[in-house]
């Protein structure tokens, strides 16, 4: 298999009793630095498909742009390992305080800065969009269906942006938040509204997970795994439905469950 997010290696497998070479795809890990009208913002670990998708999102998520036309200009050096941002307007001083910053690929306090900006981008969801349960069953299966590099190296976090019928755009990457990140930036970048859409995701639903959805707009984040107890308190008050453990035909509802509408013919307990 051929794919920029992954690379062939030889590994040794232990198997009835014996180690055996055997050629496995391996899932690509890489250092992004992103410099902001010639400053050093930060440096990020990710996958390196999508990048500017991701850049774009990754600083909207920081609060440093709201709209895709406030970027003149945006470079990638992939092989050097640089994104290059020029933004119409200063980069504002809370913000270049918080330059020169690593932040890794993982989940939760490895994004040194996350929780610094969410005052100023995260806000109250007002959407009125409902799914029944069968479109969630539905919606959670192909995510899991159509991921080419999770199947071949069981390496990255699958995250996707639907409608209740459809996945409309999917991004894969090592970290779970670079991948919402990337679904943030295909939405500002194609101008994508996103008050009638759904997240799937495949990881943990973490604080920053669910303040992710909260930037974009979005009133509900289907997952597969468990939501954590900070990210349903924050669902609680910014209004996200938050639907977890959906494997199979079973889902939990863990808030706002008004957005979660019985399939006609059913009855809610």
């Amino acid at each position: 298999m051929h794919d920029e997010a992954v690379t062939p290696r030889t590994i040794w497998r232990y198997d009835g009793g014996a180690l055996r070479p055997l050629r496995d795809t391996i899932v690509r890990e890489t250092p992004l630095t992103v410099r902001v009208n010639g400053e050093e913002f930060a440096t990020v670990v990710c996958s390196p498909g999508d990048l500017e998708d991701f850049v774009v999102g990754f600083l909207a998520s920081e609060g440093v742009l709201r709209l895709h036309s406030e970027i003149t200009s945006l470079q990638l050096d992939p092989w050097k390992g640089f994104a290059y941002v020029e933004l119409q307007n200063p980069l504002p001083a809370r913000q270049r305080d918080q330059s020169k910053r690593f932040i890794g690929s993982c989940c939760g306090k490895s994004r040194q800065f996350y929780f610094q900006s969410d005052a100023r981008t995260a806000r109250t969801v007002l959407s009125r969009h409902t799914v029944t349960p069968d479109q969630c069953l539905a919606l959670m299966a192909l995510l899991q269906e159509g991921s080419d590099v999770f199947r071949s190296t069981g390496g990255v976090h699958n995250a996707a942006l639907c409608s209740t019928d459809a996945l409309l755009v999917r991004r894969s990457d090592i970290g779970r938040h670079n991948a919402l990140d990337k679904l943030f930036g295909h939405s500002l970048r194609q101008g994508l509204p996103l008050h009638d859409k759904l997240l799937a995701f495949s990881g943990r639903v973490s604080s920053e997970v669910l303040l992710k959805a909260a930037k974009m707009g979005i009133g509900l984040l289907l997952s597969k795994s468990a939501p954590t107890d900070l990210a349903l308190n924050l669902a609680d008050d910014l209004g996200i439905t938050v639907i977890g453990f959906i494997r199979g035909s079973s889902f939990n509802v863990y808030s706002h469950p008004e957005r979660v509408q019985p399939t006609a013919g059913s009855a809610r307990a």
